[in-house]
């Protein structure tokens, strides 16, 4: 681009203005009226297959209520008693009754097109009464071990429809309702089935010949489809169905290609069952009329840009005449060595040029006077006299204040290396700006958390000047505080009447800074000449048997107690030394280590495992800091103590509670509260100690009571079933399968025949 003349550039910049708009005017308008089109084609679709679902869940729906209504009749309480196919058609009255109850179900039939048959099953009887077989014993008609699956997945009172296919190869939808004691007092269940054809039938009523129908169940499995093959299989496995039916929304349609055809597909979800609707259809003939219409738009938009490019391009000459002037005048009286390019990059290039060079020469004058300055401060600190030291300091009185950030290693651990950077700059920027005239500062930084500020000032102002300082460093610490969301330790040294004796005052204030254990962090501190003779040394030796007996005796207030004395006698006195305070708490971890060793106890874990504990010790700021520290050192050491034998009563008193009461209902939260542990802590032991989960512990307690029982008492399945707390035989031989291999019958049979 920088070589193509500037006008030409300019007639492509106006054809672009001109072009581009119009162009994707074009093609949104042109999008708009197919995707309008394809809009009204789906929601058209949509409402169709409203309809169709509407009419299908309508009669659904009244066969449900028709099933409910006859099962509040008492027709079925003639039969409650008759258990037997033999009683059942033991006397004229029975057979009578029986043949009530199919005249029922056949009645209830008709009321609803496409019923295939219908049948009742009275619970723990060996018969069924259905309309297409009459009066018939079990094993004589179709398997209704079915229902036992269905019904457990029942909500309510409601029956619920389960997708199947007959023994006569007839693809239905059955309605199972079991009878309930709000109905009834007869115990069983009314079973309808309704043809897959009828559903069909339901879909289609409101689309044409072209548009194919489908109806899934809430787990994606096909109800309905023209295509038979297909019933009871995975539906999401078509075409694009497991991308719709998991968007969040209940309803819906979108477009795709299927075979070089363009389809669109509607669904709906029903709110009642949790159904999936989808119906689907071909869209390229629906839309041939839009499409003719988006050509001619096109043709149109390609005549309107012709005649725009011939304007732009004479628009483009008028338009860059006098640049091109002002472009040739520059060139004919100065050489900047600029060849092979355009107008616009010429004169880009020549102003960058220059831009260029006065930036690097303001950052380079920037750089040597900041590194000159902080280079001569750190040399100054260690106690060298850099060249031209009075052109920075005038004065002849020096201070030096560092000021510490409390708690570092906690900053350290909660701010990354740029922000620790870019909190230095601030502080040090504002830190030098927050001193009167008449006091040079200049601020850098130290080590550790650590800024160092050199204070300048005349001998005369001395005095004055201790007041000033005093209010800069409480400002110092405000500020500081509201930056880092960290408080300040500020320390600051005898006033030096030389250069050569600032890194003695440096040393003085970091010394200073130690006595923070002692006066607590934030505060603000100046040095005083001390004499040795008031220093004093204290220890603590019958504190420290103390709480040895405490730890043997695992009495963690005791311990606890013991430490807040020896922090209170420390902060006492007025002059104990920042060494001994570190001696103090040396000697008392130090003779922990060995009294437990000396009994054989292993600190590797406790004690060694977490690192350097004298450095950790070192790195505290204050003694309520140490204090705490101490505090959960001393917690697990006892824990750990105590964890080896509380573990092993708490398991036997686990496994004991669970023998003493497998017959109940067990509560798994209640029992580990009535324990007095918690209820992971309980799963972790009783998984440490027989290698199961405490449901299956539970379960194989419960199925050995029962094989027991099986072999050596004359009672029932169901019997023993309740014995051993299960409140229902099919959970009985569902856990007993799964823990033996076989139902409780065979194996009853099978330790009969090999005993």
């Amino acid at each position: 681009m920088k070589k193509i003349p500037m006008m030409l550039q300019l007639a492509l910049i106006l054809f672009c203005i001109m072009a581009i708009p119009t162009a994707v005017l074009t093609w949104y308008s042109g999008a708009q009226i197919i995707e309008n089109s394809e809009s009204a084609i789906g929601e058209s679709m949509l409402a169709g297959l409203n309809a169709g679902r509407e009419l299908n869940e309508n009669a659904l729906a009244n066969l449900a209520q028709d099933t409910s209504r006859l099962a509040a009749t008492n027709i079925f309480d003639r039969i409650r008693s008759i258990y037997t196919y033999s009683e059942l058609n033991s006397n004229y009255n029975n057979v009578s009754r029986a043949q009530s109850v199919t005249k029922e179900l056949v009645n209830l039939n008709r009321r609803v097109d496409g019923v295939a048959s219908s049948y009742f099953y009275l619970k723990d009887s060996d018969y069924v009464i259905s309309t297409d077989s009459g009066a018939t014993t079990l094993d004589r008609y179709e398997s209704i071990d079915w229902t036992t699956e269905a019904l457990a997945e029942q909500r309510g009172i409601s029956g619920i429809w389960v997708p199947r296919k007959l023994e006569s190869g007839i693809n239905v939808v059955s309605y199972v309702y079991p009878l309930n004691r709000l109905s009834t007092t007869t115990n069983g269940i009314i079973v309808v089935n309704m043809k897959e054809s009828q559903i069909g039938k339901y879909l289609h009523s409101s689309e044409d010949g072209d548009t194919s129908h489908l109806l899934l169940d809430a787990e994606g499995r096909v109800i309905s489809h023209r295509d038979k093959a297909l019933l009871l299989t995975d539906g999401l496995e078509l075409p694009f169905l497991r991308d719709m039916l998991t968007l969040e929304s209940g309803e819906g349609y979108t477009f795709h290609d299927l075979d070089s055809r363009r389809m669109v597909y509607a669904w709906n979800r029903s709110e009642s069952s949790g159904w999936w609707y989808v119906s689907w259809s071909p869209l390229d003939d629906l839309m041939s009329k839009s499409r003719d219409m988006q050509g001619n738009i096109i043709l149109l938009t390609g005549a309107i840009i012709a005649l725009g490019t011939v304007l732009a391009v004479f628009l483009a000459t008028w338009l860059s005449r006098p640049l091109r002037q002002l472009v040739r005048t520059i060139r004919s009286k100065s050489d900047l060595g600029v060849v092979g390019r355009n107008e616009l990059a010429f004169l880009d290039m020549a102003f960058r040029r220059m831009q260029e060079e006065e930036e690097s020469l303001f950052q380079l004058l920037q750089e040597r006077e900041q590194d000159a300055r902080s280079l001569a401060v750190h040399r100054l600190l260690r106690g060298e006299i850099p060249p031209r030291i009075t052109e920075m300091f005038p004065e002849a009185c020096y201070r030096i204040a560092v000021v510490s950030i409390d708690r570092y290693r906690v900053y350290v651990g909660n701010t990354n290396v740029e922000t620790r950077s870019y909190h230095r700059y601030l502080l040090n920027t504002k830190y030098e700006s927050l001193f009167p005239e008449g006091i040079l500062a200049t601020s850098v930084y130290h080590n550790d958390g650590c800024i160092v500020i050199v204070m300048n000032f005349a001998p005369q102002e001395e005095e004055e000047s201790r007041l000033q300082i005093h209010q800069v460093m409480e400002t110092i610490r405000s500020e500081s505080h509201a930056l880092l969301t960290h408080s300040v330790t500020i320390a600051v040294s005898d006033t030096a009447d030389a250069p050569e004796l600032v890194s003695e005052r440096l040393f003085e204030a970091m010394e200073l800074i130690k006595q923070r254990m002692i006066n607590g962090a934030g505060s603000i501190m100046y040095w005083e000449e001390e004499e040795e003779s008031r220093r004093k040394y204290i220890d603590f030796d019958c504190s420290e048997r103390r709480i040895l007996n405490f730890l043997d005796a695992g009495n963690l207030d005791g311990i606890f107690k013991e430490l807040q004395v020896i922090r209170s006698q420390i902060s006492a006195e007025e002059n104990i030394s920042y060494d001994n305070i570190m001696f103090i708490y040396h000697q008392l971890l130090g003779a922990t280590i060995k009294h437990l060793r000396e009994n054989h106890i292993s600190t590797g874990r406790m004690i060694m495992g977490k690192g350097n504990i004298y450095s950790i010790l070192a790195a505290m700021d204050t003694l309520e800091e140490l204090e705490g520290y101490l505090h959960e050192l001393f917690r697990e050491i006892v824990q750990s103590l105590d964890h080896s034998t509380g573990e092993s009563n708490h398991g036997e008193r686990i496994i004991q509670y669970l023998k003493e009461h497998y017959r109940e209902e067990i509560v798994f939260e209640d029992m580990a509260k009535e324990i007095g542990i918690s209820y992971s802590y309980m799963r972790k032991i009783v998984y440490e100690q027989t290698g199961k989960s405490m449901i299956d512990f539970l379960n194989q307690l419960r199925i050995d009571k029962a094989k027991e029982l099986l072999l050596d008492s004359e009672l029932t399945i169901k019997q023993i079933a309740a014995e051993v707390g299960y409140f229902n035989v099919q959970s009985f031989n569902r856990f007993f399968r799964k823990y033996e291999g076989m139902p409780p019958s065979s194996y009853k049979s099978a330790k009969s025949k090999s005993s």
